[in-house]
This record gives structure tokens, C-alpha cells and sequence, in this order.
């Protein structure tokens, strides 16, 4: 019998707010997605150079990983090649897209095209906590938990991965949302996040859904 699969921390960043296990940890009203990206930046309290660099996509994205695994993640526990992440949004790259289209018009910049490709995100959070496990970034019309269910779950059964961040980070314009979760597989002890209600906490389509949607965003 395959061992249970659990979703042992969460992560929205949605409207301005940051929320970490059901729990708001910062809300700043009034900022711009550039502006309210290098606040959630500079509140997570790390030098990261890189991160300047980003674009929006990858910054979101990064950042909600970053929050994710603080507290949450043990590095001991598993192997490089046992961490995956699969992402999904509706929009791909886009918003790096279109900038690049517009730079195009005078001069290509070779900064914004290294990030016209969606899974350059994966790249940045793999480079960051030395991941090497399955990825994958998918494009869907909205949230599909049904798909990252089974997908994952797939993973995790078959030994590939052991854990795994999944979810969606959708940003072009003014309007993003980065919704990530961080998903182990039990074993003869809990996963490495404590789990205070296992039927709240076991990896479903339902419990997805309702933490994507808890924002009501």
C-alpha cells in the first residue's frame, strides 16, 4: 500500500498579502507589483543578488518558495534528486513576453529574454536549494488540483520524488497570484512538517482546492 502523501506547509501571495499556513504574515496596500515584490524582498530578510534580476514571474514565484520552505523544510531529510516542483499557470511567460517585445523595438534585450520561457522560475528556486529532482512547468485556463493530484502523487508512488512544491505562480501586469505548496510522502515516522489534522493535511484534490481558494482570489 502506497505510504500517504501529505501537504505539509502552504504559501499564497495574492492582492498585496502573504499568507503561510492560513496565517497572514505581511499585507502592504498601495504598491505596484515591481514595488510590492522587493517589500516582500526585503521583509523575507536574506541577500540574495540574483533576485534583482529576476522578472516578475520568477521573482513572485522564488519568493513563494522561499516562504514556503522556511520552517517548513528540513535539507537533511532528503537528497537533491528526491525534491521536485511542478508548476502550473494560464499565462506562461508572457508578461516577460510582452516587455521583451517592447525592448525589441529599439534594442532586444538579452536580460528579458533569458526569462520569455515559463520553467526558468523552477530554474531559479533549483539553483537557489540545489534541487534536482523531476520538474515541470504546465499551462492550463485556470487551477487544475484534479491534475497536480494525480500528477504528483504519480511521482511520489512510483519513488521518483520524495517531496515535491507544487502549485501555481501566475503574474503579467498588476495581477498575480502564486499559490505553492510543499508536499512529502509519509514513511514509518510523520512528515518533516508537523501535521495537526491529517485529514486537513493529506495531499487531495479537495484540500487543494481549498487553500488555492481560501484567498478568495
Amino acid at each position: 500500500m502506497p505510504a500517504p502523501i501529505y501537504i505539509t506547509a502552504s504559501t499564497i501571495i495574492s492582492s498585496n498579502r502573504l499568507v503561510k499556513n492560513g496565517q497572514t504574515l505581511y499585507e502592504y496596500t498601495e504598491l505596484d507589483t515591481a514595488g510590492f515584490l522587493m517589500t516582500a524582498y526585503q521583509h523575507l530578510g536574506v541577500k540574495y543578488p540574483k533576485f534583482y534580476k529576476m522578472d516578475h514571474l520568477s521573482k513572485l514565484g522564488w519568493l513563494a518558495a522561499e516562504f514556503l520552505l522556511k520552517a517548513s523544510f528540513e535539507s537533511a531529510r532528503y537528497a537533491p534528486e528526491q525534491v521536485g516542483i511542478i508548476l502550473t499557470n494560464a499565462n506562461s511567460s508572457l508578461d516577460a513576453d510582452l516587455k521583451y517585445f517592447e525592448s525589441a523595438r529599439e534594442f532586444a534585450s538579452p536580460a528579458l529574454f533569458v526569462y520569455t520561457l515559463p520553467n526558468i522560475v523552477i530554474g531559479e528556486i533549483c539553483i537557489k536549494h540545489n534541487f534536482k529532482g523531476e520538474n515541470a512547468f504546465f499551462i492550463f485556463e485556470e487551477f487544475d488540483a484534479g491534475f497536480i493530484q494525480k500528477y504528483v502523487s504519480g511521482l511520489m508512488n512510483s519513488n521518483i520524488l520524495q517531496a515535491c512544491i507544487c502549485g501555481w505562480v501566475e503574474c503579467i501586469g498588476e495581477e498575480y497570484k502564486a499559490v505553492l505548496f510543499f508536499i512529502e510522502k509519509g514513511a514509518e515516522n510523520e512528515p518533516s512538517a508537523a501535521v495537526n489534522d491529517v485529514a486537513d493535511d493529506l495531499f487531495t484534490t479537495d484540500n487543494l482546492n481549498k487553500i488555492y481558494h481560501s484567498d478568495n482570489g
